[in-house]
């Protein structure tokens, strides 16, 4: 069943005061700025609240029938969910919190773990060019931003399986947000970080037509991460290759070391004090220093 697109409603919240720092989002505009034909994008869905658009549109894909190519975008969620199950918040319309639904069926799953660090990558280039704000990317999932001398988490990316050939990878940008309103002390936002623009739907337009480039490229390619350039344009942008990292594995077990490559699986490829090179597949990844 499709949601019902609560942008376009006449009871959709528009206080004329509270509109003028965080305007909603025009489903309308939206599917007209980005839905063509032979496009990735076949439905653009805005809702006001929910409380995930990842787990939506998860459930949406369930019920089987939806195409590769939906959009679901809130305005505000109730329940966000980080990697590991971390919940997050943030005030309406102070960011894009959206999730898309693809199908790579071209693309063996072995090469699926890409998709974060594709999303990632899109994500970071299509913010550059319209927010005019530089950016990097933390391995494997977030979006980092420069605010004073710090760097700071202003996004996240979570991918999940939808189905047998299904993937739902959701993105949460903090666009707006001013420093009272940050979750914890260490976020950061493209505001704070002094972008150009933060109008969030030529943001978003922005995102979602860098992703159409980068997937078609890397689905083109069978997902092969070297043929489609983006393990190259990954590396180039990672803030933690470099660095002396600790990682957080599974098991309790920890993992110290430089970080020296992103191999061809998308893991994180760490040279230890022991002299051996351990790549690492899941974990949470701390930045220590740089090496």
């Amino acid at each position: 069943m499709t949601p019902r697109d609560s942008s376009d409603s006449p009871d959709y919240p528009r206080n004329r005061w509270s509109d003028l720092d965080r305007p909603p989002l025009s489903g309308t505009a939206l599917r007209r700025g980005l839905v063509r034909d032979g496009g990735l994008w076949r439905q653009v869905d805005v809702v006001q609240r929910t409380g995930s658009t990842n787990s939506d549109l998860v459930a949406r894909a369930a019920e089987g029938g939806l195409a590769e190519g939906v959009v679901l975008v809130a305005e505000e969620q109730s329940a966000a969910r980080g990697r590991l199950d971390r919940q997050w918040t943030a005030p309406a319309r102070s960011g894009l919190f959206f999730s898309v639904l693809l199908r790579p069926a071209e693309v063996p799953v072995p090469r699926w773990g890409w998709l974060p660090l594709l999303t990632g990558v899109a994500v970071a280039t299509g913010l550059s060019r319209v927010a005019g704000v530089d950016t990097a990317l933390k391995w494997p999932n977030d979006l980092l931003v420069t605010v004073g001398d710090e760097e700071r988490k202003a996004g996240g990316i979570l991918v999940e399986r939808a189905g047998d050939d299904g993937v739902v990878i959701g993105v949460g940008i903090n666009v707006s947000l001013r420093a009272d309103e940050l979750p914890v002390p260490r976020a950061g936002s493209l505001a704070l970080a002094g972008a150009v623009n933060t109008d969030r739907d030529p943001l978003l337009r922005g995102v979602l037509r860098s992703l159409e480039d980068w997937y078609g490229r890397w689905r083109g390619a069978g997902g092969d991460p070297a043929a489609s350039g983006l393990q190259e344009t990954y590396a180039a942008g990672c803030a933690t290759l470099g660095r002396m990292v600790r990682a957080e594995l599974p098991g309790d077990r920890s993992l110290v070391g430089e970080a020296v490559a992103v191999d061809g699986d998308g893991r994180l490829v760490l040279a230890t004090g022991a002299g051996v090179q351990e790549p690492v597949g899941a974990g949470d990844i701390v930045h220590l220093r740089l090496a």
